[in-house]
């Protein structure tokens, strides 16, 4: 059980009842996982919920980069929460499963697509060093672009943020949800 459980529609104040309504409306269609955690704090929830908003829908990365990128993050945080939301996306995005199963458990995964192997070695770097080292940010320019680099580093940022909520909140796949993310 999370920490702190989703609020109550009826319960919520005016300020968190309009971010609720914004979110429900929007393309995530509820108010679910890290979000209702946020809600606690609605000017909070308001803007990070914009930030994703941007780094999820409108940044200049496609779907499948975008939700390749997320998987790494939730792999990085052990956030089991985003891997549940996000796995389905990837795989319908067009990751390949080969791919999301060497993620999961750890392993490098074999890339067809030289643009995921760029994001994995992207996110792997500022995972881990916290740094692009010059060699892989002038292939990462290369094969994505500048605007797809500046936008994969700020998706990694809001995915940290999201994975951090999760851990620290204790928010959990719904009741019956089998974890997969393995011990690293």
């Amino acid at each position: 059980m999370p920490r702190i459980p989703a609020l109550a529609v009826e319960a919520m104040t005016p300020a968190q009842r309009t971010v609720y309504d914004t979110i429900a409306a929007g393309p995530r269609g509820g108010v679910r996982g890290p979000l209702a955690v946020w809600l606690q704090r609605p000017q909070l929830a308001a803007t990070a919920q914009a930030l994703g908003q941007y780094c999820r829908y409108d940044s200049s990365l496609s779907p499948r980069l975008s939700e390749l990128a997320i998987l790494c993050m939730a792999r990085a945080w052990s956030a089991e929460y985003e891997w549940f939301a996000h796995k389905p996306l990837a795989l319908k995005a067009g990751v390949d499963a080969d791919v999301v199963e060497a993620i999961r458990t750890g392993q490098m995964p074999r890339f067809a697509h030289e643009d995921e192997a760029v994001v994995h070695a992207v996110m792997q770097s500022l995972d881990a060093t916290r740094k692009i080292p010059d060699a892989l940010y002038q292939r990462a320019v290369a094969v994505l672009g500048q605007d797809s680099v500046v936008d994969l580093v700020g998706l990694a940022g809001y995915y940290t943020l999201i994975s951090m909520t999760i851990n620290a909140f204790e928010v959990v796949p719904p009741e019956g949800t089998a974890p997969e993310l393995v011990a690293l």
